[in-house]
């Protein structure tokens, strides 16, 4: 295991070899499942992994849960934190504004080699954009992307959130999807800086309420979408 992860407790899952095909002739990726982890610790070990991979380093996909939590981008305003309370805020280097991560709430950090899988950072964040579209469809939600405003949309209503930060090539930070949380934090800011944006989740939607099941059945859209080995 990385030494960046040494303080987190992760279930590792190895990707198949031989299952699929890629344009590529890339690296399996691993895939850890971390349960509910702190943000600052998590956030720092990715940016460890991040620092530390070299160029045969495997890509890495992280699924996890967050305690509850205000992340604030590199040059996101305080403005838009409207009342956070007893929630703990946290200043990180990712794009983007405000956003809010909890329990009930599936957050992915693909640690992708984007100079080696030949993705742009736009082409990533839609890859990510598209994986969740997808998931979504097999529920029979019709989501959708905005180009102006990263993340994933159903009708006036926001799933899912994007930030992404890229060093020496590599990705780390990524995507919120809304399972089934308490969405009532969400009023204690401007969501990615947007006034009165409202927010949703799978849940209230007809999708699934575990977090474990929206993990497994966004992978394959995940790697599809980001055209690693399935």
């Amino acid at each position: 295991m990385s030494a960046a992860l040494q303080t987190l407790p992760a279930v590792d899952t190895p990707a198949a070899a031989g299952r699929g095909a890629v344009a590529r002739d890339l690296p399996a990726p691993l895939v850890r499942h971390l349960g509910l982890t702190d943000y600052e610790p998590t956030w720092r070990a990715m940016q460890r992994f991040t620092e530390e991979r070299g160029a045969d380093t495997a890509d890495e996909i992280w699924f996890l849960e967050h305690r509850a939590v205000f992340t604030l981008g590199v040059a996101a305003s305080r403005a838009h934190l409207l009342a956070p309370g007893d929630i703990p805020v946290v200043q990180i280097d990712r794009g983007g504004q405000v956003t809010y991560h909890g329990p009930g709430q599936l957050v992915v950090y693909p640690l992708i080699d984007l100079r080696r899988a030949a993705l742009g950072v736009r082409e990533f964040v839609s890859a990510l954009e598209r994986a969740v579209i997808d998931l979504a469809a097999d529920y029979g939600i019709a989501a959708a992307a905005r180009r102006e405003a990263p993340g994933v949309y159903v009708g006036d209503c926001k799933l899912a959130s994007v930030g992404v930060r890229v060093r020496r090539g590599g990705s780390f930070h990524g995507l919120a999807l809304n399972v089934a949380l308490d969405l009532e934090p969400f009023g204690r800011i401007n969501p990615c800086g947007y006034a009165g944006l409202r927010m949703t989740q799978l849940s209230e939607l007809g999708g699934p309420h575990s977090v474990s099941e929206c993990a497994g059945a966004l992978e394959p859209h995940l790697r599809r979408a980001l055209r690693l080995p399935l």
